[in-house]
């Protein structure tokens, strides 16, 4: 393999190794927070495979990954190694055409040809951050990713990067409040600092006793709750911040804690007392003494700009960009949700699928300006306030896609077709020509012979081409006549 050495200097690597260390993440369980951030990647920029990698000494760790593989690679081999030494994204289009890994393993072997890698770093005992592992993007097929899709990416990274540091403080946090007399010493020393370590991570301790029932929290628990500090409330009135379904979701889980052992994982939708609105994250483990369990002892985190951020790359990687409808992986998703509640409930499911009539003739004699905007007035129409209810989506080119669960809507079919049909009929112009754009509609009805997604969209395939030549043979038809 070409290219420069892989290393830094042993004095840095060492610094980084430590840093990764602190995590105690390598060869620890899966867990839903990095699950769900590689699945986001992976839908984001396409690609059937995304990982969270932790670049260790002699080896590559695999934290979390969308589809099936090993657990950890040779680190020599790899291209996170390289991101890792490098410190930038790293995007390689085609592998076959890069000097440095044309002839490497996991070209030749495994058959990758696409890598996009953005590093994600921490902060070592002193402060300095490191490049510690990558939020990655693989495929067996080149890929030239657009700028907004590797902006994704890093974006992705910035919210893993969240994650570590969390994890970080968290550990911290725990370490101080479970120690003895040696760490208590140390914690009156180091009270100012660990407060403002708190407030920047928007993180708290906690500490629930058996024997007394009594909660214990830091400051910024309280600031969390909205509270004055010191104005402890008891666990029944704590519970009240927490939305009525919660509640018992909550005292369940610290019940279980404190009679078996069970560690404890909230997170939740959370009103403060000024009545803001957050959202919030509970973890605890049991404290032991002499073998008996004495209380709980965790972490209280305000998550709301997280969980946000969240949510808004969700929405982003399940819209389509230019029509601002659902995707084809959100549609599949939302298709087969709809399917599962009309098997379960006995409920009403249309599925329509639509093509645009003509659309290659607009894109060849307007241009593809003009193209867009029939694909995007495709979009709004799709969104008229008398499909609300109705979820849409572009599946492909010119191919547009309706879920329809509402009974009004679909007890007059045929008038639900010529309603879409006429909603999609569409002038658009360009240096003074113009032109319409139309669709034709195929709308079918779910039953128990639709085993699967593709037995219910073949169905309605089916009955949109007959509507196409039918269509065809009406405008021959009238040209003859």
């Amino acid at each position: 393999m070409n290219g420069p050495p892989l290393a830094l200097s042993p004095h840095v690597e060492a610094q980084r190794l430590a840093a990764l260390q602190a995590l105690h993440l390598v060869d620890s369980a899966p867990e839903r927070e990095f699950d769900a951030l590689v699945a986001l990647a992976a839908e984001l920029l396409g690609c059937p495979t995304a990982l969270l990698n932790l670049v260790d000494r002699d080896r590559v760790w695999v934290k979390a990954r969308t589809s099936p593989g090993p657990a950890e690679l040779p680190r020599d081999i790899t291209f996170c190694a390289r991101t890792v030494i490098d410190d930038r994204l790293t995007v390689i289009d085609d592998t076959l055409d890069d000097d440095r890994y044309h002839d490497t393993p996991l070209v030749c072997d495994a058959g990758v040809r696409f890598y996009a890698g953005a590093p994600l770093h921490v902060a070592d005992s002193e402060g300095v951050r490191h490049a510690v592992g990558t939020l990655c993007v693989v495929d067996s097929t080149p890929h030239q990713p657009a700028p907004r899709e590797l902006a994704g990416l890093a974006q992705l990274a910035t919210l893993a990067e969240a994650l570590l540091d969390a994890r970080r403080t968290a550990l911290k946090a725990i370490h101080i409040a479970t120690s003895g007399e040696e760490l208590v010493t140390r914690l009156a020393r180091q009270d100012r600092i660990f407060s403002q370590a708190e407030q920047i991570a928007a993180i708290g301790s906690w500490r629930y006793s058996v024997d007394d029932g009594m909660l214990e929290w830091s400051d910024n628990v309280y600031r969390i709750h909205g509270l004055p500090i010191g104005e402890m409330p008891a666990l029944a009135d704590a519970l009240n911040f927490y939305p009525e379904a919660m509640r018992p979701v909550v005292q369940a889980q610290l019940a279980a804690g404190l009679a078996d052992g069970t560690p404890m994982s909230i997170e939740s939708d959370f009103v403060t007392a000024d009545g803001r609105l957050r959202r919030v994250r509970a973890q605890a483990d049991p404290e032991y003494v002499d073998g008996r369990i004495v209380a709980m002892v965790g972490i209280f985190q305000d998550i709301t700009e997280r969980y946000a951020l969240e949510q808004q790359l969700r929405r982003s990687a399940d819209t389509d960009a230019l029509t601002g409808i659902a995707n084809r992986a959100a549609f599949d998703r939302e298709l087969e949700a709809a399917m599962a509640r009309a098997r379960l409930l006995g409920t009403t499911l249309h599925l329509a699928l639509i093509d645009l009539d003509g659309f290659k003739a607009i894109n060849d004699t307007l241009g593809h300006d003009a193209g867009d905007d029939v694909l995007r007035a495709t979009g709004t129409a799709l969104r008229e306030p008398w499909l609300r209810g109705c979820i849409a989506a572009r599946i492909g080119g010119d191919e547009f896609a309706l879920i329809v669960e509402d009974r009004t809507l679909a007890a007059d079919i045929p008038g639900l077709c010529e309603r879409i049909e006429s909603a999609l009929r569409v002038p658009v112009e360009a240096g003074g020509m113009t032109m319409t754009s139309a669709g034709s509609v195929g709308i079918a009805a779910f039953d128990a012979d639709c085993h699967s997604l593709r037995d219910f969209a073949r169905r309605a395939d089916m009955i949109l081409y007959a509507a196409k030549r039918a269509r065809i043979g009406t405008r021959e038809m009238r040209r003859v006549a």
